[in-house]
């Protein structure tokens, strides 16, 4: 029985041609700066957004590691949301390495306003930790893949200026929001002073990240990316994977949207599913099951080849991307109309 997983943009294998690109990378060592495929990659992915410098760096987690310990710092506090990714599911290493005090705000659909920013922020007292950094998420994984809009990000952004207080974006699916709404990754960081830049999930990398910033904040994220032992050599091999998913996988993403809008509206009319559909946005779709064990469901989904994830006691989440085709999305279907629960 071949699998349709759905598990996670994560899962995504590379390519034929993505193998080739690898296959045939130049390489140095990095650590020197003389791999010319890492240094490529760093400066597209800086020319895409518009900034001063870029560092690839071996995960997302890294990605948002680095920045966090520089620009948060140690007995300052971070502001971000509630259900951040950074918060919940980067193993505590905001406190734990970078020494910083993660302070959760509300906000509907992944978004934190001025408003609610706020009440958050902690200055002057010398017995206090106060507020060094906000950090953002786009798209905001668990509050199902839902993006930042323009007039949202100018409002922070002038907010968090007038307080002197830079922000950090967690774009692990950025890409994806770009897509959704339109607006160019430029667009995007330039209500930011840093990002981390997922390869690895829609783009269908095998791994890496890139944060991007100025070349001061750059070059210290280069120190720390040592310190952590995040220096490579000949990592060519793997940033050619990332180059080319930049240069050839950015405009398939909305292709991976409409598939989760199709699982979506197929789940809502499924009998045993409930979705939010003003949630589903990009590729990830989380779906309640009133009065079923999501465990349950998930082993049936699976015993029928659909791989899905249970988050909650009533709640799955499904992720589409390249790893998935129009055909088995909608075998797919066919497998979610005909469950047996």
């Amino acid at each position: 029985m071949n699998t349709i997983e759905l598990r996670s943009d994560t899962f995504t294998r590379p390519t034929e041609a993505m193998r080739k690109a690898m296959y045939e990378a130049e390489v140095g060592d990095d650590v020197y700066g003389e791999d010319p495929t890492i240094n490529a990659l760093e400066e597209k992915t800086a020319e895409l957004c518009g900034a001063e410098a870029a560092l690839f760096v071996s995960s997302g987690t890294m990605g948002n590691l680095i920045p966090l310990t520089i620009l948060g710092g140690r007995g300052k506090e971070v502001i971000l949301h509630e259900n951040a990714h950074i918060l919940h599911h980067e193993v505590g290493g905001i406190a734990a390495v970078a020494g910083t005090v993660p302070i959760a705000a509300p906000g509907e659909k992944g978004i934190l306003t001025p408003q609610t920013v706020a009440g958050c922020i902690k200055e002057n007292d010398y017995d206090i930790a106060h507020t060094s950094l906000i950090a953002i998420e786009n798209t905001h994984n668990f509050e199902g893949g839902t993006c930042w809009q323009k007039d949202d990000l100018a409002a922070l952004a002038a907010f968090a200026s007038s307080k002197g207080i830079p922000i950090h974006m967690d774009g692990a699916r950025c890409f994806n929001a770009c897509a959704a709404t339109g607006m160019s990754l430029a667009d995007v960081f330039s209500y930011v002073g840093s990002a981390n830049l997922c390869l690895s999930k829609g783009l269908g990398a095998p791994v890496g990240s890139m944060i991007a910033g100025d070349r001061s904040l750059i070059e210290e994220s280069r120190r720390w990316r040592k310190i952590l032992g995040g220096g490579m050599r000949q990592a060519g091999v793997v940033a050619a994977a990332g180059l080319y998913a930049l240069e050839h996988n950015r405009e398939r993403l909305a292709e991976d949207h409409d598939h989760a809008r199709e699982l979506a509206e197929c789940l809502n009319s499924s009998g045993w599913a409930e979705v939010d559909l003003s949630r589903v946005e990009t590729n990830i779709v989380f779906f309640k099951t009133p009065g079923r064990d999501a465990k349950g469901v998930e082993a049936k989904l699976a015993e029928k080849g659909v791989m899905v994830i249970a988050t909650a006691p009533e709640e799955l989440r499904l992720v589409t991307s390249l790893e998935v085709n129009s055909g088995q999305i909608k075998e797919a279907c066919r497998i979610i109309r005909d469950l047996d629960l």
